[in-house]
């Protein structure tokens, strides 16, 4: 299953769709202005929130929560003991971690489980500009999910590089 996510989806107050590989409306991404801290949500064709993304406040590191019904149900941090400055580390609230690593700000990477493809997040294969596709890879991954953690991994890369 894949899907095509525009590039500059963490614009504050912006509001876009994702498409699924046939270009029919799959998510809506709607950016909250006016908040202290970034905030998005993951919407549903029909307008239900099925994921509500946002900046932890209070952390030494920059963290990504990512939540669903109001219930927390991962945090996304760079890893610290990389040799990689491009790896992230995905907790699930059930203590599964997911690991991601690749080109991030080329948007090459993947999204693994235990060594296992879940997802893979690319450009190579799209003509459309600005834009990167999640292919995921697993019919039993999340899509929301999936979709949820590269737009977190992105925007703490591109913070990151904006405070070197």
């Amino acid at each position: 299953m894949r899907f095509l996510v525009r590039d500059r989806l963490l614009g504050i107050g912006d509001d876009f769709w994702i498409e699924d590989e046939h270009g029919t409306k799959a998510f809506l991404v709607d950016g909250k202005a006016m908040r202290l801290r970034d905030t998005f949500e993951l919407k549903d064709t029909q307008g239900r929130v099925l994921i509500d993304i946002h900046k932890k406040m209070l952390s030494l590191r920059d963290t990504m929560v990512i939540e669903r019904d109001g219930d927390p149900l991962a945090t996304i941090k760079r890893k610290r003991l990389s040799l990689m400055r491009n790896h992230y580390r995905v907790s699930l609230v059930d203590g599964t971690e997911l690991d991601v690593s690749g080109k991030i700000m080329d948007r090459e990477f993947g999204i693994d489980y235990d060594g296992e493809l879940l997802a893979q997040i690319s450009r190579r294969w799209l003509r459309v500009r600005d834009t990167y596709g999640v292919d995921i890879t697993r019919d039993d991954a999340d899509p929301a999910l999936m979709i949820a953690v590269a737009v977190c991994v992105i925007h703490l890369a591109e913070r990151e590089r904006e405070g070197d």
